[in-house]
């Protein structure tokens, strides 16, 4: 039995009649860039975050990138966020001329580690670069420990734009911050903005590229809406300098067409982890993904597990037993050479280098079958055991 990775074509045989009527109607419509299907979307989005505004623009990268840009951050500027990511995170922040920063991880949630940015802190208490905005990164669908980040921000009056590109209905405990509601799904009531990617692998994905910004603040939410269209305010009046960010209608309509499966698909995704978890349990040295807000908290946008030895090893043996697998991320951004000017090196950051050389990500999606799972767990157990 062959266990794909992720199977898109399981999931559009679920959401097809919606999907397909939207595509129609927008096709229909004559409004293929902005209008009543991108405004829809917006809407819907904003409701479900708990924030005031949501801003469509063109992918997880440029929502990002056109933050920055109405933040304000270029050169001369630090940005600080975690070497354990995908590479656009810290893309958009050499896009705008600013600094890129590292904090390590912590090593239960592969997110910025509080103690860590704190002690960076200390460390450059004599910098001259003004920390503009830190950036914690959400991965595979936990949230950072977002409190004492946003304690720390505050203290060095800097702003704080979340990567919630893979978390979209993750939450954090907010009920004890008072500042938020209880379980909200963004910080962005409290954060300057939680930055979104509706790339077709997310949880809530498009046929295309597609991305949105969520923030409370209708100033920063008049900028963002500028800066997609080129800086335009109105007409042929450009107030600044911004790009092609827009979301095509064509994307919002779909996104709009499956938004109402996402909360099924969520307790789809933290029931298959569940069986993971009970079933990976008893394979020796396997360090199953800590959920340390309650699995209910996690989206599972990956389930990824630290292996003891032997990664490499162990996923090409998989690949040979026909079950697909990823590595998240191999290279820690502070070792890509196109970052060797940062001058890092091994051993810099120990917390992420790690995690980049022991972690496997393991197939996780509403359609994958228990069969399938138990195929998964059979082959990592025999793997280990020496029966492989």
């Amino acid at each position: 039995m062959r266990v794909p990775f992720l199977d898109l074509a399981a999931q559009l045989e679920t959401t097809r009649p919606r999907v397909e009527r939207a595509i129609r109607d927008v096709v229909h419509s004559g409004h293929y860039i902005g209008g009543p299907a991108v405004e829809g979307f917006e809407h819907a989005m904003a409701e479900r975050l708990g924030v005031g505004h949501a801003v469509g623009v063109s992918s997880g990268t440029d929502a990002l990138l056109v933050t920055l840009m109405a933040l304000g951050v270029g050169p001369g500027d630090v940005v600080l966020t975690t070497p354990y990511s995908f590479f656009a995170t810290v893309g958009a922040i050499l896009r705008v001329g600013a600094r890129p920063a590292f904090v390590d991880i912590d090593p239960r949630t592969y997110t910025l580690d509080p103690l860590e940015l704190d002690a960076w802190f200390e460390r450059e208490a004599e910098r001259r670069e003004q920390v503009r905005v830190i950036l914690p990164i959400h991965l595979f669908g936990q949230c950072a420990d977002m409190t004492p980040l946003l304690r720390t921000a505050e203290a060095h009056d800097a702003r704080v734009v979340e990567d919630a590109a893979q978390a979209l209905g993750a939450r954090y405990p907010w009920g004890a911050d008072g500042r938020t509601p209880a379980d909200a799904d963004s910080a962005a009531a409290v954060a300057a903005a939680s930055c979104y990617s509706f790339y077709p692998t997310k949880n809530l994905g498009a046929m295309g590229d597609a991305g949105l910004v969520a923030t409370d603040s209708p100033t920063l939410a008049a900028a963002l809406r500028r800066l997609r269209n080129h800086g335009a305010d109105a007409g042929y009046r450009h107030l600044t300098v911004g790009g092609n960010f827009r979301l095509d209608a064509l994307q919002a309509a779909i996104l709009s067409a499956k938004l109402p499966y996402l909360d099924a698909w969520l307790e789809q995704r933290r029931a298959r982890a569940a069986y993971y978890d009970e079933h990976l349990s008893a394979v020796e040295g396997v360090d199953l993904p800590a959920a340390v807000w309650g699995r209910d908290h996690h989206a599972y946008h990956q389930y990824v597990v630290r292996v003891p030895a032997r990664r490499d090893e162990l996923r090409a043996y998989l690949a040979d037993q026909q079950i697909e697998t990823m590595v998240y991320y191999p290279v820690p951004l502070h070792l890509q050479p196109c970052m060797a000017a940062l001058g890092h090196g091994e051993g810099d950051f120990p917390v992420s280098e790690a995690a980049a050389a022991r972690t496997l990500a393991l197939p996780i999606y509403p359609e994958l079958t228990v069969a399938m799972q138990d195929r998964v767990v059979e082959a990592i157990a025999a793997f280990y055991s020496g029966r492989a």
